[in-house]
């Protein structure tokens, strides 16, 4: 390591950044403010699946990597080349892309390098082979921007609620969802919905996942498992749609005084299942209590009380956010005083 990588006590961390789409870039201008205000993290390399970009300290984070002329290095050539110490995964949740986002994060936990991942499709499909891996070279795995984005769901499931008997989730984890429904019951149209979603930066350009309820059902699904030690690729998922003839039900339910919510719930007595329904929430129901793109996770804990957290940035910037407080946590782990 370099002199200038080095002051004081504590080395710098290097990062690989594995994606530059809007939350990669997003990651990226993160990750140079963090720098900035003090924390030891250094962007030593970008990738895209057909480039890779070795960043001067004053980098343009706009302007993502150009096309090799040659061929891509592996990953394990430049978490070597490196010195990584954390692969940061913001690559899109596409059966396409499962199997390199699987190999790449195989490939550094096996190496010791702790894997910060946004994308889901990999954890669902190769839970056990990442936990492995994991094991076998004393890696972390984080994943709070594929369980809610800023919304610290994951934190809670995998330590904050741990002794307190959490014996089911009940979740409103997509925000595209609930600002689509809130703007059905006001008497608005499907299609306006989405237009309005997407220009706010909401709502992906495919929001199939969301509007079906698939999108929901796996955030609840990495929930449960961090929770139970479910094996994620084994659990089954049942959703309940947003289509255009949920247009009605919306607005019956606000004429009641209720909103309509697609709430995925997961409950340890039954194992291996999760449903997603459109549920007519009642006021004091922290569903019914969430604006535009909020999202809410309730974790019920019989003897401790049920514990909720809600609010979050549904964005870009909000899972960009997320990697980056995984990242911090990850690199500054402590094992004394109140760190």
């Amino acid at each position: 390591m370099n002199e200038d990588d080095r002051t004081g006590d504590a080395p710098w961390a290097a990062v690989v950044l594995s994606g530059f789409g809007r939350v990669g870039q997003a990651y990226a201008r993160c990750l140079a403010d963090a720098h900035a205000d003090g924390a030891r993290l250094r962007l030593a390399a970008v990738r895209t699946s057909t480039a890779q970009w070795l960043p001067p300290r004053d980098a343009d984070w706009t302007s993502p990597p150009r096309p090799l002329p040659d061929p891509l290095p592996g990953i394990a050539e430049t978490l070597a080349r490196t010195r990584a110490t954390v692969l940061v995964q913001a690559v899109p949740s596409t059966p396409e892309a499962r199997e390199p986002a699987t190999a790449e994060a195989v490939t550094a936990l096996r190496a010791g390098v702790h894997v910060v991942t946004a994308a889901k499709a990999h954890l669902l499909g190769g839970w056990r082979e990442l936990a492995a891996a994991a094991r076998s070279g004393g890696a972390l795995v984080r994943l709070s921007a594929a369980t809610g984005a800023a919304l610290p769901a994951g934190d809670l499931a995998r330590s904050g609620v741990r002794g307190l008997g959490c014996r089911s989730v009940r979740a409103c984890p997509n925000g595209t969802s609930t600002f689509v429904l809130d703007r059905l019951a006001e008497g608005g149209t499907l299609a306006g919905a989405l237009a309005e979603a997407r220009r706010l930066g909401i709502a992906e350009g495919d929001p199939s996942a969301d509007l079906s309820g698939q999108d929901a059902a796996t955030k609840v699904v990495l929930l449960a498992a961090l929770l139970w030690g479910w094996d994620a690729s084994a659990v089954r998922c049942r959703t309940e749609p947003v289509g255009e003839d949920t247009a009605s039900a919306a607005r019956a339910a606000a004429e009641r005084g209720r909103r309509l919510r697609a709430v995925a719930s997961a409950a340890a007595d039954a194992p291996h299942e999760v449903r997603v329904r459109l549920e007519a929430t009642p006021p004091g129901d922290p569903m019914h209590a969430l604006t535009g793109p909020e999202k809410a996770v309730t974790y019920v804990c019989p003897e401790a009380g049920d514990i909720t957290v809600s609010g979050g940035r549904s964005s870009p910037l909000g899972a960009a956010l997320a990697l980056l407080k995984d990242t911090l946590d990850v690199v500054e782990r402590r094992h004394y005083g109140f760190r």
